[in-house]
């Protein structure tokens, strides 16, 4: 998350087939018979600056790894793929105009993104419009794969959304048994007002209250807020055992750090958005926890071929939280071009073909088995809690929810 440098040695690089020279170095496709190779692209929408970059920027190079990956071993003979990334800058209006950007660009085909469920509201119309299959690697909130009454009676709103990583229904009831099962009985709920920390906060609460757990205090504050004095006096009176965050580590880090400094000894929680080094640097202190989606990547042998990739690749930055479901998103989207692009004289021709063709994509991926069920959710539901243990993140509970 904050270009968290991970400790690799020991893991041997790649082939040199797959040694890169930089970070915006592109490998040719093999070209037909008739010359050049026919150009197709992965379109990336996620944060490249402000607060959320770190994200991103991990988000990208890990979407620009699987192309590159693809090109190098000719996989989808004739063509050559190549990265279009544009910057959302976590806002809903910039990520509809990236949307429409990419949608006027005929050799788009798919798109990687978005990072947060609110701008993947403006996103995914814009994309579905023009056919053009997304999948995202950290979308969470559960509305955007089975509508708005998702509880009573879900229906998938966009036939060309999916998404790699597991959803909110799933994470903020792991978050609740996990600290119910450690004993916390009382928790305070705040959360930032937008659809992805609202999103978890309900669903934590439902499958808190329904533990036998008790939620002595709900507040709220803004996306910008800086100063959290007047919420933590409010939660700081109905005496916590924990806080539940819903929202992302600049807001997480600050609260905090101030809820400590107030004489708050108790554990903050969040979920994947507060999963940074970020979160740590702005404030985070021992004994907060989190949830993100997957098992840890550097526990995984699948992982090993998108973390050697991405060492060898040279990257600045690290790959992040959403590297690895980046990567895995990449290559669904790859896998489906594999049958969409087979007889496609232009990518535009092959977009409304690829959607229909990810809905039968299953491989092995970098974070497991990558596939999707009927509403575009990924079939994995596997999610970790960690903690923050000598000023870093330490896995504490891999598993799924029961």
């Amino acid at each position: 998350m904050n270009k968290r440098s991970f400790k690799l040695a020991g893991i041997a690089l790649v082939a040199a087939s797959l040694a890169f020279t930089g970070c915006g170095a592109r490998t040719e496709a093999t070209t037909g018979a008739s010359g050049a190779a026919k150009v197709a692209k992965i379109g990336v929408i996620a944060p490249l600056s402000g607060d959320l970059s770190a994200l991103g920027l991990g988000i990208r190079n890990s979407v620009d790894l699987a192309i590159r990956q693809a090109n190098e071993a000719n996989t989808i003979p004739g063509w050559k793929l190549e990265l279009a990334a544009e910057d959302d800058e976590a806002k809903p209006d910039t990520g509809k105009n990236a949307a429409t950007k990419l949608s006027s660009d005929d050799a788009v085909v798919g798109v990687v993104g978005t990072l947060n469920s609110s701008v993947a509201q403006s996103v995914i119309p814009v994309l579905d419009a023009a056919k053009i299959v997304q999948v995202s690697p950290a979308n969470t909130n559960p509305a955007l794969t089975k509508g708005a009454d998702y509880l009573t009676a879900p229906a998938r709103p966009n036939a060309n959304y999916f998404r790699t990583c597991t959803t909110d229904a799933v994470q903020g009831p792991f978050a609740a048994q996990y600290l119910l099962e450690a004993g916390v009985k009382k928790v305070a709920t705040i959360h930032d007002k937008k659809s992805y920390g609202q999103g978890l906060v309900t669903e934590f609460t439902k499958a808190f209250t329904a533990g036998g757990g008790e939620v002595v205090a709900a507040e709220t504050i803004n996306p910008d807020d800086k100063n959290f004095s007047a919420v933590i006096s409010k939660v700081q009176g109905a005496a916590p055992e924990a806080i539940y965050y819903g929202g992302e580590y600049p807001q997480a880090g600050p609260l905090s750090k101030q809820v400590k400094a107030a004489g708050l000894k108790v554990p903050v929680m969040g979920g994947d958005g507060i999963f940074s080094g970020e979160f740590i640097k702005l404030g985070g202190t021992d004994g907060d926890l989190a949830t993100s989606v997957g098992a840890p990547v550097e526990s995984l042998d699948s992982a090993k071929p998108f973390l050697d990739g991405y060492k060898a690749a040279g990257f600045a930055e690290g790959y992040e939280a959403y590297g690895a479901y980046s990567y895995d998103a990449a290559n669904a989207i790859i896998q489906a071009l594999k049958t969409s692009l087979a007889s496609a004289t232009d990518a535009k021709s092959a977009r409304e073909a690829t959607i229909k063709a990810m809905a039968s994509v299953s491989f092995d991926g970098a974070t497991g088995k990558v596939g999707f069920d009927e509403f575009g959710d990924s079939v994995s539901r596997v999610l970790t809690v960690y903690e923050v243990t000598g000023g870093a993140w330490a896995a504490k509970k891999t598993g799924e929810l029961k």
